[in-house]
């Protein structure tokens, strides 16, 4: 199972002020809003059991080398993005058909705050088991958005046939 992720307003809250405290004593050097981002969200990312995947438009070193230590994560793959040129216009997300095409057939969750029904429309008419979840931009990702994303992972495959 792949787990999509997007960085800003999912992992990085943009309504956030509130600084976390800062772990083993490392700064946030590097990226000035980092503090903002919920250190102990990396575990519980990966106690989702997942194939953790950046789908962001950060770069990925940029990702790997200032995001991923801060949540306690290992260097993760990233969605290589085609050029925006070739991209089908509308209310669908460009991320979309890049995503289905890493995701080659296997299940996917999507965890991003700018799916829309127009996303959750053209997934559910391929034959791949997804869920496509938003999360308000606000407050990123919250437990709330966990527990949902954790009920989807167990409800087995007759479940996660609705995205």
């Amino acid at each position: 199972m792949i787990l999509f992720l997007d960085i800003d307003g999912t992992i990085l809250p943009f309504g956030s002020s509130r600084p976390y405290p800062v772990y083993g004593g490392a700064a946030a050097a590097g990226h000035p809003l980092l503090s903002r981002v919920d250190p102990g969200l990396g575990p519980r990312l990966t106690a989702l059991g997942c194939e953790l995947v950046w789908a962001t438009t950060w770069a990925t070193q940029d990702a790997n080398d200032l995001l991923a230590p801060w949540l306690g994560l290992p260097p993760l793959p990233a969605v290589d993005w085609p050029d925006p040129a070739g991209e089908e216009g509308g209310a669908l997300h460009w991320k979309t058909l890049p995503l289905l095409d890493r995701a080659a057939g296997r299940p996917f969750v999507w965890i991003d705050d700018e799916i829309g029904a127009a996303d959750r429309a053209w997934v559910a008419d391929h034959p791949v088991p997804a869920l496509l979840h938003r999360v308000d931009h606000r407050y990123g990702i919250t437990d709330a958005d966990l527990a949902v994303v954790e009920r989807w992972l167990s409800g087995g495959p007759a479940a996660r046939s609705a995205v």
